[in-house]
Parts: C-alpha cells; structure tokens; sequence
C-alpha cells in the first residue's frame, strides 16, 4: 500500500511538470483549494476559474497527509483532493483540475476540515542578486496563523536547463537539486539558488514544497531565465544640491556590478512657504534637476533603479535624503576662474518669511567693497545677478585664499556669502628632444599658480599628424600624461616613443572639486626642439711654428641639419675666464684662435646647435686641454754678464758668464740646453755646448774676444741674441761722470747718473751691487742706454754698506765702470739734505700763516678796543692843538 501511494506521487508530479509558470518581476501568488468544494469560497474577488483539463496550464495536484499518530492513514473516506496555481495582479486567470483520478490526497477529516475552511496562499517573489551569483525566492505564507503547533518548512527543487524548448521533455526527478529554505517565525522563508556565471542565460526550472500544519504541498513548475530577473542593489550616494542655475540637482551613483544599463525611479518633496508638492519620475540618467528651488524650503528625494531595457526588478529604495535651503541662495555658491575672464553670480534673499524683491539687492566684495549697480541686472522678481568683468588673480588673505561676495537686502547682509576664486593659470611648458631623437622630455614649473587646497595638476595633450597650427587651441579629444616632481620644483613628463613632426599641444589642466581650468596651449614639434649630443673627439693644441690654438672637433651624428658651433677656452685653473668663439660655417671641424701666452695650459670646450636657430645648445663637450710644449724657437738668448778674475802670476784673465734662465714666454716654452758662441780675430768662431748650466768660464787670451749666448728648444737655436764683447782698449773708456744712490725704504735704492760725451755706440748699461767687505753674491741688472735715473728693488740692509758699480756696454766691447764704494755716508748726507729741503718749506710756511694770523689778531683787537674810544681831534677843547708837536709840561 505504502508503494501505491509514493508510486501515485510522483505520477502527481510528473502531471504538474507539464507546463510552468514564468516568473515575473513582480509579486505572485500560489493558492491551493480542495476540489470538491464551491471555488468562490477559497479564490479572491477578480481571479477566474477553469475547471477544463485543457486550461490548467499552471495547475498541481497536492496531496495532503496528516501523520499524528506516525502512521499513514489510508481510509478513503478521509481522502481530500487540492489543485494548486500560480496568479498574479496582473494576470489572474487561476485554472483547476477536476480529474478526480488524478488529483486526490489523503488527510485525515479533522484537519481537512480546516483546509476546507481557510485555503492555502502564499505571496511569491524571485529574483537574481545584483552579484549574479545567488538566485532568491521569497516565501511569504498568507494563514492567519491557524498551525500554530506546527513548524513551516519550505524546500525548493530546481534545476538548470541549457535550452527551453516550447514542449521540453522533463528531466528526471532524481535529476533535480533540494535546497532547505531559510524560514523565520513570521512565517516567511526565503530560498537561495547558487547559479554558476556561465549560466545566467540558461533556464531555471523549479517548484516547491511546502510543509505546514502536517500538509505537504507541491507548487506547479516555474521557470525563470536568471538575467532577466536581476534585481540591482539600490542606488548609492543620493546628494542634492543647487547648481549654478538655481536649479536643485539630484544626484547619485548606480550600482557597480549590474552588466546592463538602468533606468531610475526617483521619489521627491517640497515643502516650502509657497506649497507642498509631491512627485516621481522615471529617469535614465543618474540625475535629475527640479527647477524653482526656494530659500528656506526642505526638500526630500528617495530613489530606485531596475534594468532599463527588457525584464528586471526595482530594486528596493534608497533611504530617505531630507535637504533644506537657506535664507540666502548664491548660484553658483563657489566659482573657480582664469585672470582675465568674466563671471556672474545668482542671488535669491529671503528675509524672514519674505523673499526680498531683486531690485533692492545690494552687493558687496568682502564687505569692504560695494560693487558699482552698473554690474547689477535683475534676471527676474526675486533673483539678482551680478558681473565681474576681465578678472585679476585673488590676493590671499591670511588663510583664506579666495574673496567673499555677499549679496544683502540694501543695508543688511546675511552672514553668508559665496567665494570666488581667481587664478594665473599662465604655466610655461618647455620640451626638449634628446639628441638620439627617442624621447621628448617636457618641463614645467607649478610655482606660478596660487595653491588651492584640494586641487591637483595635469598635464594634458593631443597629438596632431603633421605640424602645429597656427594658433594653438584646446583640442575635445586628448590625452593626460603622467608627470613627476623633480628637486628643483619642476615637473617632467617624458614622451617616448615620438614623432618628430607631429605636433603635440598641451597644457596643464588644474582640477579641483569647483571645476578645472586649463592654461593656456602650446604646440611644440619635436623635432624643434632638439638638444644635440655636444661634439665629439674634442682635440686641442698649440700649433707649431704658427703659434695658435687649434681646436677641432666631430660633429654628432643627430640632428641631420646644419650645425653651428660655439667654443670657449680660457687659461686652466680653479675658475676659467672663459673667452667665447662662434663658428657658423657647418662644414668646419676645427678653428685656430690667437692666444696671449703659448706656453700655458689652456681648457676648451665646444657646443653645438641648430644653424636655422631652432632647438638648443648642446651640453658642453669634455674639457680637453693643450699641452705645453715648443712650438717656437726661442725668441731670444738668455741675458747673461760676466764676472773677470786675475791672476797677476800668470798673467791671465779668466772670465766666467752668468745668465738668468730662460722664461717660458721667451723660450717657447723650453730650453733644452744653452751654447756659447766665441769669436776672436785669431781664432775665429766657435761653439761651445753647457747643457744646461747657467755659467761658463773661459779664459780670456786675446785683445777682443766676443760671446753670445744662445738657448736651443726642440725646435732650434735662439734667433735673437745678446752680444757682449770683451776688449781690454774698451775697458778704459770712461763714460759715467757720476753716480748717486739715494735709499728710499729698505726694499728700494734710487740710482742716478751723469754722463760724458762719446764717440761710441752705447747699447745698455750693467748695474752691479753688493754688500762690501763681504764674499756676498754679485747681483746685476740690464739698464737700457736712455735711462739715467733707476729704481732697484731688493732686500737692502740699513746699517749695511753697499757697493753699486755702473758699467757702460758698447758694441764695441764693456767700458768702465763708475763705482761707489759706500752709500751709507752719503746716505746722511743726503738724508740731512732731504730733511732741510723738507724742514726749510715747512718753516716759510709756518712763518707766514703766523704773520697772517697777527695781522687779522691786530685788526680784531683794535675793533673791539678802540672802536668806542672818542677822537680828540673832535673834541671842542682841542680845536686848533696840533697832537704832532710835543708840549713840555713843567
């Protein structure tokens, strides 16, 4: 018997499987009645009944079994038959079985009498999470509660077909999936379905089974498409506020996981002075404005969303936003502007319960300004607009970086104002391309923009095929380039790879929570502004014989165009004084420069641009530096004298030259090594090589022996040379009448000279001294032939005597000198004489200024005595006395 009955219920559920119920967006419900009672009785005012086979499309035949005892009961009179369906406001045709074959269950009488009584109904809804993974059915019993001894238990059976056919065949009832539903003590359960990503296109076929009051009821089939069910989380972030034209903008964000557009619900209020009004509207954008907003009125704004096209859900409503306006309304509250530019701001007063007339505002610039009414206009009753024309960037104020415009009634201002921010957005942008012509490297300072908190800098371009225009302009369609902050204050944005004749326009973009700004354009063309590679092989040298500085150089392989070249060079050291030499011929690779001193070091570098002007100079080269070596000979020998030893036994005159070495500026630049050059009548002309000794000894033999003195480079001998000759009917013709040294200081000797006439050439003077009675060093100078007054400078010891000795040079050998054994007396001597001829003048002067003195003492003195001293010849009793002749008084 037990077989009969399980074998009769699942024939009971392949019959309700024959057709299934879509589910809608919207809330259904499934109803189940006994089948041998009066329809009207259990059914809901409106829904239609069928009682033909043909037309119960969403029938299910339920069985109803009570098991109080734990035991089946299988006594036929206690059978009661139920049919179940799906209806729904919207369509609320509800058909039912009448085969009594088909559609009967057992119950006992008791508890069929309550069913008979009440009917079984539940509120249905489904529909997929906005996550798209979770299929949700909710359950929602309509019983007042008649078991309330008994648990509700709900399990829903469903499974996933690939295709839905018209006329599927069923799958197999092992086939489908159980789940328990989470049921609550309200008697409403909900059901949760996990549906694979890859299925949400595919058909979910279901029922249910419900348990209550002992009674298990079976649902007919349903079936959904989980994709067109979804039902979206509710929309997030609801805001309101009043835009910059005075409208009240209701905004926020739809839900992120949803893959399909949506369409928007939204509920608002107004509640103001003037009316309350209440509406809805449906929306696809994510906002909506409502126009006429009014100071001191609230506004309250609830919104929902569902799919926009095809099936879908709302979702359920967002919570509830209340906004209220203030007294006084500033559209826009907040501007961000350009120097330069012209903006307007909207004001609606109210002033207590009334809104004040626009003809009677007023206003203000930081309540310290009044703006002239010539920048008023009245837009209508109640709004007033005010303009401020070609702006200058804002000055801050302490913390406050923007200026406050207030809007009053005539004398009256609200506490509340709006702010106006105006900003220098003129940012130079320089780019250079490196010279391998891969990258472009673009620099910009934001130093030249006032901060304003929460703004951030961009720098934006697009990039046109070919070239720049001629004016640049903010293209619709660009790109932003990521730029980094270097040390120096600078960003630098790196474009790589580049087109070298495109033009890139751009600009920096500032972008704050008011607005963005953008400075103004600039286009620059790569290939414009290249920076070459500085020259290569950079060479430099004092050339030979010719005596210039050479530089030559490589130019860089990139750019391709004609170069022009720049050169500095300067004396190495510490700091170069740099001298600047250009070179505009493109095919040269070197230049010679004249240079003061060919002997020194020299440093030099090179640069290169653009010969047509565009792009940079190069990075200098590498220092390279000349090397000091002969590249002449020397200009002249060295000067040298002589010093003469006799020895009166032998009868012989030895004579030993000394000369100075040799500067670099006279060698060019070296001397490897000196020679003498001999010549006497007997024994004609010679050589003689010293290295590079600077004294040779000789022994004179001859009437008249000449000697020069000759310095060799690598490059050759001396051209110029000093020529001394030695010639013992010379050595007594005696030229210098006199000779006077006069010490200045102890570093300084002044030495003066008279001469004679004579018949023969004098080419300079020798000039020799030296502390006398000691076996101290003879030092010597060269005095040119025109001088007869000379300054020496050395070391001289005050109570130290000297010896200066005056020789006269001839071409034709060394005359004889003119010696003073001792300056010091004559030092006294002079310095008596200098101090007279110092003291003489002082004492003359003083004389006079003290004679003038007296004078104008003596008139001064007699002024003030006898300025009121009477005149005797004025008197009366001395008329006819002559005060010349003298009267004897006895």
């Amino acid at each position: 018997m037990e077989k009969k009955c399980h074998l009769k219920e699942f024939i009971y559920v392949i019959t309700a499987f024959n057709l299934a119920y879509p589910i809608t967006p919207w809330k259904f419900k499934l109803s189940c009645m006994p089948s041998n009672t009066t329809y009207d009785f259990f059914f809901p005012p409106g829904i239609s009944k069928n009682t033909s086979n043909l037309n119960g499309r969403y029938e299910a035949v339920v069985e109803t079994k009570l098991n109080s005892s734990g035991t089946y009961l299988s006594n036929l009179s206690s059978r009661t038959t139920f049919h179940c369906c799906f209806w729904s406001e919207e369509d609320k045709n509800c058909s039912v079985y009448t085969d009594d074959i088909e559609g009967k269950a057992f119950v006992t009488t008791v508890n069929s009498l309550v069913f008979q009584q009440t009917g079984a109904n539940w509120n249905i809804q489904c529909w997929m999470k906005e996550d798209l993974k979770l299929f949700i059915c909710n359950i929602e019993s309509l019983f007042k509660n008649p078991f309330k001894n008994y648990d509700l238990k709900v399990h829903l059976l469903y499974v996933l077909l690939d295709v839905l056919e018209e006329s599927p065949l069923l799958p197999q009832k092992d086939s489908f999936q159980v789940v328990q539903c989470n049921c609550s003590v309200h008697e409403c359960c909900e059901c949760h379905v996990p549906v694979p990503t890859a299925k949400l296109n595919n058909s979910l076929l279901m029922y249910l089974k419900i348990t209550s009051g002992g009674a298990v009821f079976h649902s007919p089939p349903m079936s959904a498409q989980p994709i067109n069910v979804v039902k979206p989380d509710p929309p997030l972030g609801l805001r309101m506020e009043i835009t910059d034209t005075g409208s009240l903008k209701i905004s926020w964000s739809s839900p992120t996981l949803v893959p399909f557009q949506l369409q928007y619900q939204v509920q608002y209020s107004e509640n103001s002075t003037k009316y309350i009004r209440k509406t809805d509207e449906i929306v696809s954008a994510t906002s909506l404005l409502v126009d006429s907003v009014l100071p001191g009125s609230s506004y309250g704004a609830q919104v929902r969303c569902k799919r926009l096209d095809g099936l879908g859900i709302w979702s359920d409503w967002s919570a509830l936003l209340t906004f209220t306006t203030q007294d006084v309304i500033y559209f826009p509250p907040k501007i961000l502007t350009a120097v330069g530019s012209n903006i307007s701001f909207h004001c609606i007063y109210k002033n207590e319960k009334k809104i004040v007339s626009s003809k009677k505002i007023v206003w203000w610039l930081n309540l310290a300004e009044k703006i002239p009414q010539s920048q008023y206009d009245v837009v209508d009753d109640h709004i007033s607009k005010v303009t401020f024309p070609n702006l200058n960037a804002t000055k801050p104020r302490g913390k406050f970086t923007y200026d406050a415009v207030y809007c009053c009634n005539e004398q009256e201002c609200h506490h509340r104002y709006a702010e106006l921010y105006v900003i220098d957005v003129n940012i130079n942008i320089s780019c250079e391309t490196d010279g391998y012509l891969t990258k472009m490297t673009c620099r910009w300072s934001p130093n030249a923009i006032q901060s304003l908190a929460g703004s951030n800098l961009q720098l934006r371009y697009h990039r046109s095929s070919l070239y720049c225009s001629d004016v640049p302009s903010i293209h619709p369609v660009s790109e932003p380039k990521d730029c980094h902050l270097q040390r120096d204050g600078f960003y630098e944005c790196i474009f790589q790879p580049i087109f070298l004749l495109s033009g890139y326009t751009m600009w920096i973009r500032i972008n704050h929570t008011l607005g963005s700004l953008d400075s103004p354009p600039a286009c620059v063309i790569p290939d414009s502004v290249v920076k070459p590679l500085p020259p290569s092989s950079v060479k430099a040298e004092i050339t030979v014989k010719i005596g210039l500085l050479k530089i030559s150089w490589e130019k860089p392989v990139f750019p391709e165009n004609n170069l022009q070249f720049q050169i500095r060079y300067g004396l190495s050291g510490k700091q170069v004084q740099w001298k600047m030499f250009e070179v505009y011929d493109a095919k040269l690779k070197s230049a010679s420069l004249p240079v003061p001193d060919l002997c020194a070091v020299y440093t030099v570098q090179v640069r290169c641009k653009r010969l047509d002007g565009l792009g940079y100079w190069s990075n200098w080269s590498t220092p390279a530096h000349t090397v000091v070596m002969d590249v002449k000979v020397p200009i002249r020998g060295p000067e040298f004298w002589r010093l003469i030893s006799e020895d009166t036994t032998k009868k012989e005159r030895n004579v030993t030259l000394l000369w100075k070495p040799l500067m670099k500026n006279d060698s060019l630049c070296s001397v490897r090594r000196y020679v003498v050059k001999h010549h006497t009548s007997h024994n004609g002309t010679w050589l003689e090589d010293v290295g590079n000794h600077t004294k040779l000894t000789f022994l004179w033999t001859e009437q008249a022996h000449s000697v020069m003195v000759l310095a060799i480079n690598s490059i050759g001998a001396s051209s110029a040379n000093f020529n001394l000759t030695f010639s013992r009917a010379i050595s007594k013709v005696n030229i210098v009448q006199s000779l006077s040294a006069y010490p200045l200081n102890s570093s300084c000797v002044i030495l003066s000279w008279m001469l004679s006439p004579s018949d023969y050439n004098l080419m300079y003077f020798i000039l020799e001294w030296k502390i006398l009675n000691e076996d101290s060093e003879i030092k010597w100078l060269r005095i040119p032939s025109s001088v007869k007054k000379y300054y020496v400078h050395d070391h001289f010891i005050p109570i130290e005597k000297y010896q200066f000795s005056l020789y006269p040079i001839f071409t034709e050998g060394v005359g004889k000198p003119k010696i003073i054994n001792s300056f010091a007396q004559e030092d006294e001597k002079h310095q008596h004489d200098a101090d007279l001829y110092v003291i003489v003048p002082i004492i003359i002067s003083s004389s006079i200024l003290l004679l003038g003195i007296l004078s104008v003492s003596h008139q001064r003195m007699k002024k003030l005595f006898w300025e009121d001293v009477p005149n005797p010849k004025n008197c009366s009793w001395a008329q006819g006395l002559n005060f010349q002749k003298r009267t004897d008084i006895l």
